[in-house]
């Protein structure tokens, strides 16, 4: 559990800033009511977490849960308010189950989670997120943990360099950019790895985006063992839901919502016998019904207003 901590006032500039993606949707969605008890498993900055915890006044409850420990200390000024309504907990989301068990947050009306990163992590150039300005090749969203992505850049055989950005960027150009990699080691921020990536790539592409994003996204995911932990999530909250308890996520790129999409789907169709069965011999049961059959996109408003939610995607279930 964190605490309300000591910060520093200018120190939360990039909070200021911070604008949680599809405000409205998610609220609109989960249907926060007072006594209702709520996750928030990737608390971010709290955005989502105030309006829920606003919404579900006099009453509701909210675990928020972040794997981040700086985020989740200037998160806790912006929620100290609430008082005992809240309670922050340092982890990760795949182990939400386990969390909501020790901190008695069991049989949850609404579990959210918002997979993007924060502008508070993006606008820091020491974590290492962004190839925007100059930062070490770190990019862990949990800095106590032991992998970082200038060990990935910097040792990985160039085989294995390329099949993760390709498996986790979806990058068509990987060996070629691997190759360059390899060639340039060491790399030691992220100015330098971009520049070698759009070397690499340059010539062969008119892109929409930078030609590092893809190159940035799969060491991001791979660092974080994010695709596995998301499958983990969504399975155990589910299992956290009351009936009609819904569990809404906001993914940014299509191996996140190809997951999600992927687990629910499978929780809403319940028998996988095959058609020619008679009768249901596998014994599964619908667990859940999409409350949306397409994902929700973000409003053209908020699109021009926030360019950062252009690429988000909602998906909402419930639990039967």
């Amino acid at each position: 559990m964190v605490s309300t901590p000591q910060v520093k006032t200018n120190s939360g500039e990039a909070g200021n800033r911070h604008r949680p993606v599809m405000l409205s949707q998610v609220i609109e969605y989960l249907r926060p009511q007072s006594k209702g008890v709520y996750i928030d498993a990737t608390l971010g900055l709290g955005g989502h977490a105030r309006a829920i915890l606003d919404e579900s006044s006099p009453e509701g409850r909210l675990l928020g849960i972040d794997r981040d420990r700086e985020s989740l200390e200037r998160a806790a000024r912006g929620v100290a308010r609430y008082g005992g309504r809240v309670e922050l907990h340092h982890g990760n989301f795949a182990q939400v189950k386990d969390i909501a068990r020790r901190t008695q947050f069991e049989s949850c009306d609404g579990i959210l989670a918002d997979l993007g990163l924060s502008s508070f992590q993006l606008e820091t150039a020491e974590r290492g997120f962004s190839f925007q300005r100059s930062g070490p090749l770190d990019m862990r969203m949990d800095t106590a943990s032991p992998l970082t992505a200038a060990e990935v850049v910097n040792r990985f055989p160039e085989p294995k360099l390329a099949s993760l950005i390709h498996a986790y960027g979806e990058e068509p150009g990987s060996r070629r950019i691997a190759r360059a990699i390899v060639r340039a080691r060491p790399l030691q921020d992220t100015l330098s790895l971009a520049e070698v990536v759009s070397r690499a790539v340059r010539s062969r592409r008119r892109a929409k985006i930078h030609p590092a994003t893809r190159t940035f996204q799969a060491l991001r995911i791979f660092v974080n063992d994010e695709l596995e932990a998301l499958g983990q999530f969504v399975a155990s909250s589910i299992d956290l839901l009351k009936a009609g308890g819904r569990l809404a996520i906001v993914s940014f790129h299509s191996l996140e919502d190809r997951i999600v999409k992927g687990s629910l789907g499978s929780m809403a169709r319940g028998c996988v016998c095959p058609p020619r069965m008679p009768v249901c011999v596998c014994g599964r049961k619908k667990l859940v019904k999409l409350v949306c059959r397409k994902p929700v996109s973000p409003t053209e408003a908020e699109k021009i207003s926030n360019p950062r939610s252009r690429s988000a995607r909602l998906r909402v279930a419930e639990r039967l």
